[in-house]
């Protein structure tokens, strides 16, 4: 389902989609209210959502539009203006799957149309969409049955999480879960357009109740902050004589991500060796892998989302197929597991 309230937009949209044949638009609607009516009625898996639409708007009636379309991903088309931007995070922290940064009149162009084929596909292909589209995809190979590494425990200097699609409901649920002070600091890179970081880090600060601050080269990591990536770089982590401290990177990497949660696991590995603790949440892909076989040699342990509360088992589900898991589960039983590692700061 297209919701725009733009009629142009929603038949551009609609014929960008369909020149994928495994997709077909069965429904579209120029406001909220109208979507959440035919929904009622309408089977489909992804709904492709505009923010900024007259009534109510797709933020205030995303939960509805969540609860109507009975388990479809919701797919945020949203401008990278200050303002989009803000109601786009929230929108992701509500629960929207990804987002896709709107181009302005008469830039609808081919590259816009392949950068949204890849993100319906990779909704589609997740295995969290269980109507009648998944059917039309072949089946994700097998997991191979890697097995649960051991988790030796120890006290832990740095906390590590990387997410991608889906990856703010998950952040969102993590930190609901996890004590208020660890005692260790906090280091998250998540995939998102540059121009949301700093609404990002707003965001964050407000629903992980403890201060966050987009990372910047020679920061120091104190305890019970969070520090995010730049969306034009790496956050790594580096030891001091004072501390642990960020450093932003900017090679390009393998995955060719942008930020890269293998960076931040490689540093970390290097500067903390068995002191660091890693998670990798919801997202697609394999970012974090090649960090985290460096992580785990070291003997720090990661933990990974599971397949059934992931929007894309993409990158949790790397980490467990390459044997690299302590532990799988929700964000919010993974929390609880890193909380028992630093016991006594609760």
């Amino acid at each position: 389902m297209v919701v725009d309230d733009s009629t142009v937009a929603r038949a551009v949209l609609s014929r960008m989609i369909e020149t994928d044949p495994q997709f077909k638009v069965v429904a579209d609607a120029a406001t909220a209210e109208d979507a959440i009516e035919q929904l009622k009625t309408v089977d489909c898996d992804i709904v492709l959502l505009d923010l900024e639409m007259p009534g109510a708007g797709g933020l205030e009636k995303l939960p509805e539009i969540l609860e109507t379309s009975r388990g479809a991903q919701v797919l945020v088309c949203s401008s990278l203006a200050e303002e989009g931007a803000e109601a786009t995070v929230r929108a992701l922290a509500m629960g929207a799957s990804d987002t896709l940064p709107k181009p302005g009149t008469g830039r609808f162009g081919g590259t816009f149309t392949e950068v949204l084929l890849g993100k319906l596909r990779a909704l589609a292909k997740s295995g969290a969409v269980p109507k009648h589209l998944a059917r039309t995809f072949a089946p994700p190979p097998p997991v191979v049955e890697a097995g649960l590494r051991s988790d030796r425990g120890g006290e832990i200097d740095v906390l590590l999480i990387g997410a991608s699609t889906g990856g703010i409901h998950a952040l969102a649920a993590f930190f609901e879960a996890l004590p208020p002070k660890i005692g260790v600091p906090i280091c998250v890179t998540q995939h998102l357009p540059g121009a949301f970081m700093p609404v990002f880090a707003r965001q964050l600060t407000r629903f992980a109740n403890r201060p966050c601050h987009v990372a910047e080269q020679g920061h120091p990591l104190l305890a019970d902050r969070i520090y995010i990536a730049p969306g034009d770089g790496h956050l790594e982590v580096r030891a001091t004589k004072q501390g642990l401290m960020a450093s932003i990177n900017k090679d390009k990497q393998p995955t060719g991500c942008m930020p890269s949660v293998d960076p931040m696991f490689a540093s970390a590995a290097e500067a903390c060796g068995e002191r660091a603790c890693g998670v990798v949440l919801t997202g697609m892909g394999r970012d974090g892998t090649i960090g985290g076989q460096k992580l785990v040699a070291c003997g720090s342990a990661i933990f990974a989302q599971d397949e059934a509360s992931s929007a894309v088992w993409g990158m949790p589900r790397s980490i467990f197929e390459h044997g690299l898991a302590c532990r799988l589960g929700t964000p919010g039983e993974l929390a609880r597991h890193v909380a028992k590692r630093v016991g006594g700061h609760g």
